[in-house]
């Protein structure tokens, strides 16, 4: 499935091995707004921090488990999706996402997601995708409150990060609320 062309400018493809400086840079350029909501970042501090991380994630592409792919915009390396673990029995996932500061703002990742879950539900035939974002991240809220998925509520406390725990809000699309609202 990878590469997964967006539109004209936007390509997700899967991280691999040569891209690891690349994304490095976006990370340390980037290390500010992102520490603020991914417990992640602090852990890669050099390049070769993201050797493990390349490995486990071209495995769990070849097994069919979800992908960790840069997001391309007009061939720059602007930022990251993930398909997380694929339950296949419940025929379910869930997304994350961050991109650069500069890259905000733009419909990067909505426009990404939605072309994303009309494959995911047509293609793969997946029934339900989640996405989870801390509660005062709201930038990032936004984006599933667009796309239309439904707010299944807060989880208090779900997330240590750094120094103070975070509420996590829940969002949900259905295969057959993605194909009433594609139809409408």
């Amino acid at each position: 499935m990878l590469p997964f062309q967006v539109n004209d400018s936007i390509q997700l493809k899967l991280i691999q091995y040569q891209d690891r400086d690349e994304l490095y840079s976006l990370i340390d350029e980037n290390r500010v707004i992102l520490r603020e909501w991914l417990l992640w970042v602090d852990k890669r501090q050099s390049p070769e921090d993201l050797d493990t991380v390349i490995e486990m994630w071209t495995r769990n592409y070849e097994e069919r488990n979800g992908f960790d792919a840069g997001i391309w915009l007009n061939q720059e390396l602007v930022g990251m999706l993930g398909l997380h673990y694929i339950d296949w029995k419940n025929k379910a996932t869930s997304i994350g996402y961050f991109l650069s500061e500069s890259s905000q703002g733009k419909g990067i990742i909505t426009t990404s997601i939605q072309k994303l879950s009309t494959y995911l539900f047509n293609e793969l035939k997946l029934n339900r995708i989640m996405i989870q974002c801390a509660e005062n991240n709201l930038k990032s809220r936004a984006i599933p409150e667009k796309i239309g998925f439904i707010n299944e509520g807060t989880s208090r406390q779900a997330q240590w990060l750094y120094d103070h725990y975070e509420n996590i809000v829940t969002y949900s699309l259905l295969s057959r609320d993605w194909q009433e609202e594609v139809s409408t």
